[in-house]
């Protein structure tokens, strides 16, 4: 998996580029939903194997389980911006399968969980894969995840977010000349 960290700032990534508000609940939730799929880690200690529908990678990676919590948010706590609270949602919780996909560890991810219990990988594969448990990654290994990440991961959603930043002083100055 990339990390918690890595796959936070794509969840606030798409929060900040999707939303013209500035909804800072939603960018929370974005970033919380964009890590969530790992709390399936618990199946190992519930004896669930790797490849089971709910072993890790599995449901919780799923595109359905992205519909379904991004419909359960945007119900109960996205009322206003309904399609918006969707899309953010959604999307940041299909990151996590998709950066996932291009770590250089794992048994592959379970997208269509459960339709289908085969496990994906993508043809890029650089992102190297985060070692599970907080003792694990507090060590050379997390280290080198950390830059890997930030060649893969944060330098691509900064620079994103700059140009959403720059796309939308650009506005301004625009309407301000109106």
């Amino acid at each position: 998996m990339a990390s918690l960290f890595g796959h936070g700032i794509v969840g606030f990534t798409i929060a900040k580029v999707i939303d013209d508000k500035n909804l800072k609940w939603l960018v929370l939730a974005a970033v919380c939903s964009a890590i969530l799929p790992d709390f399936d880690v618990i199946a190992f200690k519930l004896g669930f194997a790797y490849e089971h529908p709910l072993g890790h990678r599995g449901f919780t990676h799923s595109i359905l389980f992205a519909v379904l919590w991004a419909l359960l948010l945007m119900l109960t706590i996205g009322k206003k911006n309904k399609l918006i609270w969707f899309l953010v949602i959604c999307l940041s919780m299909i990151s996590h399968g998709v950066f996932d996909a291009m770590t250089s560890g794992g048994k592959g991810v379970g997208f269509f969980i459960p339709f289908n219990n085969k496990r994906f990988f993508f043809q890029f594969r650089d992102i190297l894969v985060s070692p599970l448990g907080v003792e694990n990654f507090i060590s050379s290994r997390g280290v080198a995840v950390l830059f890997s990440e930030f060649k893969y991961i944060f330098l691509p959603c900064f620079l994103v977010l700059g140009i959403r930043f720059l796309v939308c002083k650009l506005k301004n100055m625009y309407y301000n000349e109106i």
